[in-house]
């Protein structure tokens, strides 16, 4: 009788999750690429303060993030955090990033630590930085009916942002401030340690695999992200915000769910088999 009701409950947030695509009858096996068809006619050209800043830091001569006043590198508070309590309280006293100035909270995480799967998204927003936790406004509750139609929630994954306080008018963090921020979420990666990661946009997804290439072309291809620690399958997709704003790209979304769903399930089986 569960696995009647959990089949259930599944199907009818799948059911949910289309309806919000937009989508109208079942889901082919293979899809119609329609970022083919339409690609030319539906990207949103993003600022050019998306460029990663690694490669931004590297066209000004900067190497490191900045130094706190007391000449300890963000790289080292970084590191000498063991747990993710001490990561936070790190933070909470790090001044690295001039974003702490204008925020109202530090954004540190939601969901689960000790979850296979972990969303890294880009910055937070209004109602992120009045509640100090990732994804809780309307991106936030797309997101979380993105996590039903494949089976998840905030109690089985695990959500942070490369940027830990909100920009001024929501704007896109500079590469100053990606790079402040870096060698903590890298930190926060490792510790988290999950099967699976997922960068959720484009800031996200170029700052951490250390690319110029637009969402649109990195999204829906596994990668290999190497945390120091050991190596993690890693796949880009859309933000939820984007999604928003260009709803005709949610079926892209939802092919890209589906590769996490099965890649979830893939590395759960090779785990039972070791």
């Amino acid at each position: 009788m569960h696995t009647v009701t959990d089949a259930r409950t599944a199907a009818a947030a799948i059911l949910a999750y289309h309806d919000e695509l937009g989508i109208e009858g079942d889901v082919a096996d293979m899809g119609v690429d329609r970022f083919a068809e339409g690609e030319a006619a539906t990207i949103a050209r993003e600022p050019a303060s998306h460029v990663h800043a690694a490669a931004a830091a590297e066209h000004e001569g900067v190497v490191a993030a900045p130094a706190q006043d007391d000449g300890e590198s963000a790289q080292e508070i970084a590191a000498r955090a063991e747990t993710l309590d001490e990561l936070r309280a790190a933070l909470e006293t790090y001044r690295g990033c001039s974003l702490h100035k204008t925020a109202t909270n530090l954004c540190f995480a939601s969901g689960n630590p000790a979850a296979k799967l972990m969303f890294v998204g880009e910055a937070p927003g209004r109602e992120e930085d009045l509640q100090g936790e990732p994804f809780v406004g309307r991106a936030g509750q797309l997101l979380d009916k993105m996590l039903a139609a494949i089976g998840q929630d905030r109690t089985t994954c695990y959500i942070a942002n490369v940027i830990y306080w909100r920009p001024p008018g929501n704007r896109n963090p500079n590469p100053e401030e990606l790079l402040a921020c870096k060698p903590f979420i890298r930190r926060q990666i490792e510790l988290v340690d999950p099967d699976v990661l997922v960068f959720l946009g484009g800031v996200s997804a170029k700052e951490m695999l250390e690319t110029t290439q637009g969402i649109l072309k990195l999204r829906g291809r596994w990668r290999d992200f190497d945390t120091g620690k050991r190596t993690i399958p890693a796949i880009a997709t859309l933000h939820p915000a984007y999604l928003l704003r260009q709803p005709a790209q949610k079926k892209l979304a939802w092919k890209d769910l589906r590769a996490i769903r099965d890649k979830l399930t893939a590395v759960h089986n090779d785990q039972e088999t070791k």
